[in-house]
């Protein structure tokens, strides 16, 4: 076990100012953490455990986000738990008044993407582009810390771009910027989400801040949330891929098929509800069965995934709901 020099037990005054009930954070995932999914996590993993949750990232280009959009993403239902809204852009202006519109809204946390991998924000010089130079990072971070009033910023990054040579740095950007908590990707961009698994680049990020942070990456089980916390002393573990395999991993409850198969249908109804077609709330049903392990449900994995009849594969669920 890493030893550290911080108590995980005795917050810092910026940990003190989240508003987090909980160590354990489901993580901003495009195209996953919409108001439906994280309202169905939510709504089974207690506060005290599950202590938040973030939106989907609001990608912002040359121009500000409208409130109503900000409050679209943030949804209707407001939980004991909160739901920070997290932003992805490089122009600083837009960015700060999307963060000022993101409080009138009502989150009650911001957090700033500097880790999506993907073509379309590092051609835009946003998400882990931005890793290459943390005086960028300090600026983004800066420039939303001072448009908002009485919530926190936070930052999410990966561990670094080509390599993770400039972790520290970026780290210590972010908090001179004014993020209340640093979250760490343990994997480099240039890894995407290889198998690789390096929790020592999250212990270096604990020695490098003042303030708290928060783990990602390689929780695939409840027993993870507590070890990666012991091993490299962060104060909170965020979970991405492992909650789209096992939504209950914040609490360890271990569910049958018939609850597993409920989650999955409830899902797709509600996507429904919520105005989705049952072509593409299917779709998102399959997205899940890719990751999925709670129940055993999906040992047949191919089974389900090649279903193409869209409505016996939602039979099969009311099947197994009824069990």
């Amino acid at each position: 076990m890493t030893q550290t020099s911080r108590d995980l037990d005795q917050p810092s005054s910026a940990e003190s100012s989240l508003p987090f009930t909980g160590p354990w954070l489901l993580a901003p995932m495009e195209g996953v953490t919409e108001p439906v999914f994280r309202e169905l996590v939510l709504n089974r993993n207690g506060a005290e455990l599950l202590g938040g949750a973030f939106t989907e990232f609001v990608r912002v280009t040359d121009h500000a986000i409208p409130t109503k959009v900000l409050r679209a993403h943030l949804g209707e239902a407001r939980h004991e738990a909160p739901v920070g809204l997290q932003l992805m852009g490089a122009d600083l202006e837009a960015l700060a008044l999307t963060a000022r519109r993101a409080e009138e809204a009502g989150a009650p946390l911001l957090d700033l993407n500097f880790g999506c991998p993907a073509k379309g924000a590092l051609r835009g010089c946003a998400g882990s582009a931005t890793l290459t130079d943390p005086a960028r990072v300090e600026a983004t971070v800066r420039a939303c810390s001072d448009a908002v009033k009485n919530i926190p910023v936070t930052a999410k990054m990966r561990a670094g771009y080509e390599d993770d040579s400039l972790l520290e740095d970026n780290v210590r950007a972010a908090e001179a910027g004014g993020a209340a908590l640093v979250t760490v990707h343990c994997r480099t961009k240039a890894e995407n989400y290889s198998p690789v698994i390096d929790w020592t680049r999250l212990s270096r990020a604990v020695e490098a801040a003042t303030g708290p942070v928060c783990g990602n990456g390689g929780v695939r089980s409840h027993r993870d949330l507590e070890r990666m916390r012991e091993e490299t002393g962060c104060q909170y573990v965020m979970v991405g891929h492992g909650a789209l395999a096992d939504p209950w991993i914040f609490t360890g409850t271990e569910v049958d098929s018939q609850t597993a198969a409920s989650f999955l249908l409830e899902y797709s109804e509600r996507l429904v509800a919520s105005g989705s077609s049952t072509k593409g709330s299917v779709q998102r049903v399959k997205q899940l069965i890719v990751h999925w392990s709670a129940g055993g449900l999906c040992e047949d994995r191919d089974s389900w995934l090649k279903e193409r009849d869209h409505e016996a594969l939602l039979g099969r669920l009311r099947a197994l709901s009824r069990q």
